[in-house]
């Protein structure tokens, strides 16, 4: 049996592979980046981004483009392995948190945990030890979370609004103490004028995110970046056409949920369920 021939000069990296494949169907192609995103329909800077290995774009994107370059399959299953490497999804948290600190406003969706801008260090420390973490990492990413609300606050905070499901306000956590001193803290946020609060009641009905949790952050230039994610795994999105689609369904849900106003009462009301320790 002859040997197995060892291919050599291709990076064993999934999101570096799946750069270089992309780089080499284009170039087998003859065509420039801007003749591809012409003949393509988006915008050629996210082609080369991601032939740069900056971003991986979007399933639809590696879809669209096995279809283009007549490789069925190929690179949507590499663009799948570069989206599960856990390395890769470090690199766009850290990514998101550098955008994070320099949006000129955000706007956020929660399914069933509070955004990390408003937890409390008691609730912060529950739900990650629910996660899994434990000893000096839970530490640590408890101490991380509190430092984020530091954004929230001073004369130049920027504008934060979020919408919290019911279900984030029904899921209470076991320390009843803990729970009634995070719900107090939603409501003083509420009162701030940097940021609206809106509770999305079950009685909306079903939605448009009713399994993501979603960021949008605007940024200095104009743009806008969106960030989705849930309890695996978290994608940053920078392409202008996908973030436009998620704005779209964001408004609707916004359009669904209790103005500010409304919201704040229901914090209220849900803070006098939770029960008073007789020994305070």
């Amino acid at each position: 049996m002859p040997q197995r021939r060892v291919v050599t000069g291709r990076s064993q990296e999934p999101r570096q592979r799946f750069a270089e494949e992309l780089r080499r169907l284009r170039s087998q192609k003859g065509i420039t980046l801007r003749q591809l995103g012409e003949r393509m329909g988006w915008d050629w800077s996210l082609f080369g981004k991601m032939e740069k290995g900056d971003t991986i774009g979007s399933p639809e994107v590696a879809e669209a483009l096995d279809g283009f370059y007549g490789t069925p399959g190929l690179l949507l299953a590499m663009w799948e392995l570069a989206a599960g490497d856990k390395s890769q999804f470090r690199e766009r948290y850290r990514r998101y948190m550098t955008l994070e600190a320099e949006a000129v406003s955000l706007w956020h969706f929660a399914v069933s945990v509070l955004p990390g801008l408003l937890q409390t260090r008691g609730y912060a420390r529950e739900v990650l030890s629910a996660g899994g973490l434990k000893g000096p990492e839970l530490d640590q990413q408890v101490e991380a979370r509190m430092s984020r609300r530091e954004l929230l606050e001073g004369d130049d905070a920027p504008p934060f609004r979020t919408i919290l499901s019911e279900a984030v306000l029904r899921t209470t956590l076991r320390d009843k103490a803990e729970w009634r001193l995070q719900l107090d803290h939603v409501a003083e946020m509420t009162e701030r004028p940097n940021v609206a609060v809106h509770v999305l009641p079950f009685s909306a009905g079903p939605f448009g995110l009713d399994s993501t949790d979603v960021w949008f952050l605007r940024l200095s230039e104009g743009r806008t970046v969106a960030y989705t994610e849930n309890a695996h795994r978290g994608d940053l999105i920078e392409q202008n056409a996908a973030v436009e689609k998620l704005q779209r369904v964001y408004d609707v849900v916004r359009d669904l949920a209790l103005p500010p106003a409304e919201s704040r009462k229901f914090v209220l009301r849900m803070l006098e369920e939770v029960p008073c320790d007789p020994l305070t």
